[in-house]
């Protein structure tokens, strides 16, 4: 049988069942959203003459639910329009409909009685074939199939998102005994192709693979920081960024996450093991004074954390009072600082100090139990390594880790303070391997428990990293790279400090176009570090500007727009990949593409007038034309609009938050693309680049440009004089606004005058140097590269 999922049916409108549905109608779903119909009414309904029987209130919970999506932060809609792809009800009216869907997700309270008598309902009315899951973080996935028919039982298994489920990457699947193998394998690649998930199949067991890990390694920090009399502050300042975990570190991330949450989730494993690992399970007294204070993190505005003010205090454990947050010191944060990559790891972990204590008697504990649990939790270490990684926020999982410390050192160690090694870890050192991964023909593989075998890989993940270490690369130099992608494409990776822009980059892009006009069918512009691109190179922008080289930053903005140009203009199609930010030069890489081929996470923006400057790589230009792009042919425009809509855009440094809004604020138009899954972005761009190429792709033909002359730059002016008028801008502001507009209209020229792309790159050039030599604009620059936040002045 083979199966599609065209319509979906959500069962539970809490935070996570609302936030699925949300996911859902982001990647263009349409979700049906149920729940209970309430009990009693409120106070508004009873005002209105209504009853329990009419239908706002049977639906109270589930549009409640969608009200709340709207207001959320983060945001769990990519636009607000999606919402109209979730339509409400409830369970007594309304489950006669899920006839109608092709997967049912059940995210109910987490007692099994509650939902094995809902999966009966869903039994009585659901269409063979149709797939049903429970979003589960615990409870376990046979239990809940027995007693269901035989369809229902071959179609029945756990899908565990994390949340919020647009941001977290994690989908544990988690199949019964009784679910058809090819089901299993469908809801693999439904979950990275179309939701845009990294999937990891886990076996039931309880809290499955992430949370069973992530909740040991979070008591046994807790445990040793009461054992040896860390504060909360001392832990959270080493166990975060500093060893490749979220900023949240530990006790930050249990605020977040909520004590009472977090309680409830050790209590399900507690439950159901015996021993030495039920121990550590075991509620915390602190954590039981913590939660029947009500001090339950975040959400109550107190736990570990309390914020006053503006400062951040920290719970004295002995005294249950707030206290200044302290921070740990040793003479290893030093040494790491020198050390790179897993060298980091290794001295902080093997250190004899305080942070070495910490993290050894942490971090031991944890590697020892994964290595315990494979075969348990899940199959291999890979899904293993993915869950802490997509579910948790690691850099590493915890084979990977081990590896970084060294395997056969750590077990040493181990061994000498009397800890009880798996029989997974000594089987790896006994056959003489030293690493928990190898490469096999310069693929990445794993130690599978008996030999290394090749890591399974989706087609469509391309990882440069390994990809450049066996294909190797055209040509590189200190800004980037040029590297060949196979079927006649080539890929343009930045890879400068925060992908700036600087000269180097500008050199390869122009190498990139020659190479790619003679020998390749197309080009792909993108690259995996943290974000595509923040923009031009502000440092060197600003040291330029302080010398009075005038002359020189003259050249560098010319060459710039010249290569903008080239992008344009190149005879072979060239789609740019924009993921993350996607900020001032980032943006103008990409309105000059062919194509653009976002991430669903992209915010794209034209920010330059934070640091009191305008777009000079030809971005004003760009996002007008973009604008008239869009337009049906033989209507009449009004090209003031237009103007209007671009001087606003980049007068307020709008930033899109989602490759959608990218489209909506105009820098992505109808034809341009949107990758759900991050992992698949430059996999998409390339079949964009060769699907161009294969139709015929011939470059644009350089027409001029309509503008709005005098009359629209008085126009554009009059909202920003009355701002100013009025105190909400400065008259630094106002200067950099008229900058703006004077480019934007195209000078002083009548409405309707057609000029060329040179003529309005050049009045951006001048209003860009005018800007960047005034010491006000020079004032924000340098706040910005300080303090990493605008000044208004």
């Amino acid at each position: 049988m083979s199966y599609k999922i065209e319509k979906v049916a959500v069962l539970g409108s809490g935070v996570m069942g609302s936030g699925i549905a949300a996911h859902l109608a982001n990647i263009g779903i349409p979700t049906l959203l149920l729940d209970i119909a309430p009990g009693e009414l409120t106070k508004e309904e009873e005002a209105k003459g209504l009853t329990l029987d009419s239908k706002p209130v049977k639906n109270r919970f589930a549009v409640s639910a969608m009200q709340k999506l709207l207001k959320q932060k983060p945001a769990p809609l990519s636009s607000k329009k999606n919402l109209a792809l979730i339509t409400p009800g409830n369970f007594d009216d309304d489950l006669e409909k899920l006839k109608d869907v092709d997967w049912i997700i059940e995210v109910i309270v987490e007692r099994l009685e509650i939902k094995k008598g809902l999966f009966e309902k869903i039994d009585a009315v659901r269409k063979p074939g149709t797939i049903v899951s429970s979003n589960t973080s615990g409870v376990s996935i046979n239990a809940m199939a027995e007693g269901r028919s035989e369809d229902f039982q071959a179609h029945f298994l756990g899908t565990h998102f994390f949340n919020p489920p647009r941001y977290l990457k994690l989908l544990e699947i988690i199949p019964a005994n009784t679910t058809k193998p090819e089901v299993v394998s469908f809801m693999q690649t439904f979950g990275e192709d179309v939701l845009g998930k990294g999937v990891v199949i886990a076996k039931d067991t309880p809290n499955f693979i992430a949370n069973r890990i992530g909740t040991y390694g979070l008591i046994v920090t807790m445990n040793e920081m009461i054992a040896r009399n860390y504060t909360v502050g001392e832990v959270d300042s080493v166990t975060g960024p500093l060893i490749g975990r979220p900023k949240s570190a530990t006790f930050r991330t249990l605020d977040v996450v909520g004590l009472d949450t977090f309680a409830h989730v050790a209590t399900n494993v507690y439950d159901q093991t015996t021993g030495e690992e039920q121990a550590v399970f075991e509620e915390s007294p602190i954590l039981k004074k913590m939660i029947s204070n009500g001090w339950i993190g975040a959400k109550s505005g107190q736990g570990f954390f309390k914020k006053v003010g503006k400062e951040i205090l920290q719970l004295n454990l002995s005294t249950f009072e707030y206290e200044p947050t302290t921070k740990l010191a040793a003479p290893s944060l030093e040494m790491a600082k020198q050390a790179k990559g897993p060298g980091k790891l290794k001295v902080l972990i093997y250190a004899n100090d305080r942070v070495g204590e910490l993290l050894w008697n942490s971090f031991a504990p944890t590697l020892i139990y994964s290595g315990k649990l494979v075969g348990e939790i899940a199959d291999d270490i890979v899904a293993i390594d993915n869950a802490m990684k997509w579910g948790f926020g690691w850099s590493q999982g915890p084979f990977e880790m081990w590896d970084a410390i060294g395997v056969e050192k750590s077990v040493a160690k181990m061994k000498e303070e009397g800890r009880e090694i798996p029989e997974f870890v000594t089987g790896l050192l006994e056959k003489g391997l030293k690493t928990f991964y190898s490469e096999i023909d310069g693929d990445l593989a794993y130690y599978n428990g008996s030999e290394y075998v090749k890591v399974p890989v989706n087609e469509k993940a391309i990882d440069l990293k390994r990809y450049k270490k066996k294909h190797g690369v055209i040509k590189s130099n200190s800004g980037a790279s040029l590297i060949d992608l196979g079927d006649g494409i080539a890929l343009l990776e930045f890879h400068s400090k925060s992908n700036a822009i600087g000269l180097d980059i500008v050199q390869m892009i122009n190498y990139a176009i020659d190479e790619v006009e003679k020998n390749f069918k197309g080009l792909v512009i993108g690259n995996q570090g943290k974000n595509f691109c923040v923009g031009a190179n502000l440092a060197m922008i600003l040291m330029e500007a302080q010398d009075d080289n005038i002359f020189e930053l003259d050249f560098v903005i010319k060459s710039f727009q010249q290569a903008m140009r080239r992008i344009k203009y190149s005879t072979k199609p060239v789609v740019a990949a924009p993921f993350q930010m996607a900020l001032g030069g980032g943006a103008e890489v990409c309105l000059p593409a062919a194509h653009i081929q976002a991430s669903a996470e992209t915010y794209m923006g034209l920010v330059e007038v934070g640091v009191g400057l305008i777009p000079g790589g030809g971005g004003n230009l760009g996002l007008y034309q973009k604008f008239i792009k869009g337009l049906p042919n033989g209507v009449d425009v009004d090209y003031q609009q237009i103007a209007n809509k671009v001087f606003e855009t980049i007068a307020m440094a709008k930033v899109s938050t989602s490759g959608e809004e990218a489209r909506e604020n105009n820098f992505l138009d109808f034809a341009d693309g949107i990758s759900v899954n991050p992992d698949h972005l430059i996999y998409d761009a390339k079949q964009a680049a060769l699907a161009l190429a294969e139709a015929g792709y011939t470059a644009p033909v350089k027409k001029p440009v309509k503008v709005v002359g005098a009359p629209g730059y008085a126009t554009l002016l009059l909202g920003a004089q009355g701002m100013f008028d009025s105190g909400y801008i400065t008259e630094h502001d106002l200067k950099i606004a008229k900058k703006l507009a004077y480019v934007i209209a195209g000078g002083k020229v009548p409405y309707g005058t057609e000029v060329s792309e040179e003529y309005l790159l050049n009045l951006e050039k001048q209003a860009f140097l005018e800007l960047v030599a005034d010491q006000k604009s020079q004032m924000r620059m340098q706040h910005m590269l300080v303090k990493g936040k605008p000044l208004r002045n």
